[in-house]
């Protein structure tokens, strides 16, 4: 893992988020790209060049957040581009050769109900981009154990296992695999492959209406430190995929960071 990729919003949680995201680069002896993305909207007849003012007050609010973190002699990277969140982030990691995103969960809520907010659930709903979602106030540690939950196993993008791969290795992480059984099972869905089985340490196999809901009834008994879901059509997210916005509610694993996976197949 070379390169990762933090969107900063206007949280309270701002700050401490980067300095979890320079503590994670740190143990990869990755480069770290803070930046913001913003939108113009004109109006007829505008003389002042919004674009530019946008620019610098962007650049000067990423520079006040990161002067505030400890860099640990971490390569820190500091950006603004304009355009349509989705897209501009898709074009970035793309040209930046980004490994993982790292986002809040709320970049710019204030709804203490809310575990999602409308910008990160854009990012985690409409990119493929592999993205790790750590919950407010989160203080870095060492990653030991991770519950992996798929609702099939088969794996035709092998590319996809990569950040998990980078993780496992990096902290020499058990990963335990947690196959759920939906009403959407077909035959051959719990055949784990030999690459996916040479990360997994135990399995365990659940029937339950969802994935989330085999996660909500076993990632206790597992204590992990990260989970780790894959993006599906019908996956992990598809119930609180109604709304970019997720309430706690719906989602109770808040407290522990989530990997989320570009999609298998």
């Amino acid at each position: 893992m070379k390169n990762i990729l933090v969107p900063v919003g206007s949280s309270k949680n701002a700050v401490s988020h980067l300095q979890y995201a320079v503590d994670f680069a740190k143990a990869f002896g990755a480069k770290l790209y803070v930046v913001q993305v913003y939108n113009v909207y004109t109006k007829a007849g505008t003389m002042i060049k919004v674009d530019d003012i946008l620019e610098r007050e962007s650049l000067e609010f990423l520079k006040s957040h990161v002067d505030k973190v400890d860099k640990k002699g971490v390569e820190v990277v500091i950006k603004t581009f304009k355009g349509k969140l989705v897209d501009t982030l898709e074009l970035v990691c793309k040209s930046l050769d980004i490994d993982l995103i790292m986002i809040e969960p709320r970049t710019n809520s204030v709804k203490e109900e809310v575990y999602l907010g409308k910008t990160s659930g854009k990012i985690i709903k409409q990119t493929n981009i592999p993205a790790l979602i750590v919950p407010e106030g989160y203080v870095f540690k060492p990653i030991v154990y991770i519950l992996m939950a798929l609702k099939s196993a088969v794996i035709k993008n092998h590319n996809a296992l990569t950040p998990l791969k980078s993780i496992k290795d990096q902290f020499k992480s058990i990963v335990n695999l947690l196959l759920v059984k939906t009403p959407f099972y077909n035959e051959g869905d719990f055949d784990v492959d030999q690459e996916l089985s040479a990360l997994i340490t135990n399995t365990t196999k659940s029937e339950n209406a969802t994935t989330f809901q085999g996660v909500l009834e076993h990632y206790k008994d597992n204590d992990p430190d990260l989970l780790c879901v894959v993006r599906r059509k019908r996956g992990f997210f598809t119930k609180l995929w109604e709304k970019n916005t997720i309430l706690k509610r719906d989602f109770h694993s808040s407290k522990l960071p989530v990997l989320v996976l570009s999609g298998l197949k």
